[in-house]
């Protein structure tokens, strides 16, 4: 074969036009040894804190310690692949998960991946698992409701937007039941919610998203899951994950209309602050921090690091303060958005003196503190309010529902020293009576079913029936029927009485004497019912 010139010079010339000067370098550590999810490498000097190395079978690591000469690093993934001698390469990127709309009513695990059999998700973003708190200057005093749904909340220990208020009780004591309302209850008040879950039974969270989905909340709700059969680095990351799909809506500021979050084939529209944009009001449930605790405790452990109190490590404290500083109330510069957190934590034989209990109530702007003795009895929710406060009180409250709230407040409290007291078998007065029995209507009148929030316009009329003493010729047992009773004869013959509520807050004196006509008509109703009946 005879080899011609001219072919052998255009391709050695356009091989030179398609010569790139660039060079890639990596930095590439050997895995010097491995064990328990945690891999030990050389040869990465420059790695950062929190940086990714990717490793050879397609799994990432997390480098957590920097030691000299040596890097240790949290398998995310499959770890019984990796061997010793494996390289390590260094990505020079710190973790981020996708965030954006698309998330929006999916099941994600804590690196953002779908696990809801959905399939892909196309994110229109990504964001830090980690970034820093806003500042002092970037916030504004909490002063916006974050109603619940649930009465004895909502009235006596009230939320407000960007307030963190924790949710502590034992196990079984319906302290996610308190979450999910929350989310229920959020429907069409243009609030973005995110679920933590970790280290829960994927049978329990499979039943939360199957609720989610049957009542609508599921298309404004993100459920983060890292379960109990997953990695201590995932069930670590799974909050710090879900916060940062939170901040993406609190930071980014969005087209509004009358007050809602304007959207336009079902997805929202960016603004500016200029323009009039406006950052959502988002609310995170992490569900449960104890367990975020636990398997922070074994990672450091199994990285060697110097245990403290009840093994922790000394930065335990930190874990939880630098997740829960992430909620606030941003300034009207930054749009006015808000993260409000209701972070979980399980105590033990109601122990709240325990290491992380006290840790997290310090950082908390207030706890509502679940009584097992009261859920046994029947009292659900079974919120101690005693023990329970919120350190935003009044601030977050509607002025209606802020003029019932304080008698309730006193009422219950006069009516458990005086069931103390009537239990000693000594003969009471007919005043203490009346009180003793006008209490265990209050109880009564405070005990919810699951999944059935109530408007906060209802809350206020039934608590302010209660308070003029609607209920007290009606028998204990036959209070739940009274109430909606009560609230179908508002709906239908003094629905101005809602309006008022919902549009001005608060009863104006024509509304005072609608509402004192409809206490005087309520005995005439329940009469007449309870003859039909008979």
């Amino acid at each position: 074969m005879k080899i011609r010139a001219d072919e052998i010079t255009s391709a050695i010339k356009s091989q030179l036009a398609a010569y790139g000067s660039e060079v890639q370098v990596d930095e590439v550590g050997t895995v010097v040894a491995v064990g328990d999810g945690i891999a030990r490498l050389t040869g990465l000097s420059g790695c950062m804190a929190g940086e990714m190395i990717a490793f050879a079978n397609g799994s990432y690591g997390l480098a957590l310690n920097l030691e000299e000469g040596v890097i240790g690093a949290v398998v995310m993934g499959d770890s019984t692949t990796i061997r010793e001698g494996d390289l390590g390469r260094r990505t020079q990127r710190v973790l981020e998960v996708p965030v954006g709309q698309a998330m929006l009513g999916r099941v994600v695990d804590a690196l953002g991946r779908p696990i809801d059999g959905k399939g892909p998700i196309k994110a229109e973003a990504s964001r830090r698992v980690e970034s820093p708190a806003p500042g002092l200057a970037d916030r504004k005093s909490v002063h916006e409701p974050l109603q619940t749904g649930l009465k004895c909340i909502d009235a006596m220990i009230p939320v407000g937007r960007g307030q963190r208020e924790l949710i502590i009780g034992d196990r079984k004591t319906g302290k996610t039941a308190i979450c999910i309302d929350t989310i229920i209850n959020q429907k069409g008040k243009g609030v973005v919610c995110v679920y933590v879950a970790i280290g829960q039974k994927e049978s329990t969270v499979a039943s939360i998203v199957k609720q989610l989905e049957e009542t609508g909340a599921m298309a404004y709700t993100i459920v983060v899951n890292a379960g109990a059969a997953q990695p201590a680095p995932l069930q670590f990351l799974a909050p710090y994950s879900g916060a940062a799909m939170a901040e993406y809506f609190m930071y980014n500021t969005w087209a509004h209309e009358n007050g809602q979050p304007k959207s336009v084939d079902g997805r929202f529209v960016e603004q500016p602050v200029s323009a009039g944009g406006r950052g959502f009001a988002t609310f995170i449930a992490y569900d449960d921090l104890s367990k975020q605790a636990a398997a922070y405790r074994e990672m450091s452990l199994l990285l060697r690091r110097p245990p403290g109190r009840e093994a922790y490590p000394g930065d335990v404290f930190y874990l939880h303060s630098r997740l829960l500083e992430r909620s606030a109330k941003l300034s009207d510069k930054l749009g006015g958005g808000s993260l409000t957190a209701f972070p979980v934590i399980e105590t033990q034989e109601g122990e709240v003196s325990a290491y992380i209990p006290t840790n997290v109530i310090s950082i908390t702007d207030g706890q509502i503190y679940l009584q097992p003795d009261l859920f046994n009895a029947g009292v659900r929710p079974a919120v101690d309010v005693g023990i329970s406060v919120s350190r935003v009180g009044g601030a977050a409250q509607i002025k209606a529902m802020k003029k019932v709230a304080g008698t309730l407040r006193l009422d219950l409290a006069a009516f458990r020293e005086l069931e103390a007291f009537a239990q000693l078998g000594t003969d009471l007065d007919p005043a203490t009576q009346r009180q003793l029995d006008r209490g265990a209507r209050m109880v009564e009148l405070l005990k919810q079913a699951q999944a059935n929030p109530m408007p906060v316009a209802h809350q206020v009329l039934s608590i302010r029936g209660a308070g003029e003493g609607i209920y007290d010729p009606i028998p204990t047992s036959q209070v739940g029927d009274a109430e909606k009773l009560w609230l179908h004869l508002v709906d239908t013959e003094y629905p101005v009485l809602i309006q008022e509520i919902d549009t001005a807050k608060v009863l104006s004196d024509e509304g005072e004497k609608k509402f004192k006509e409809a206490v005087k008509r309520f005995p005439l109703v329940w009469a007449d019912r309870s003859a039909k009946k008979a």
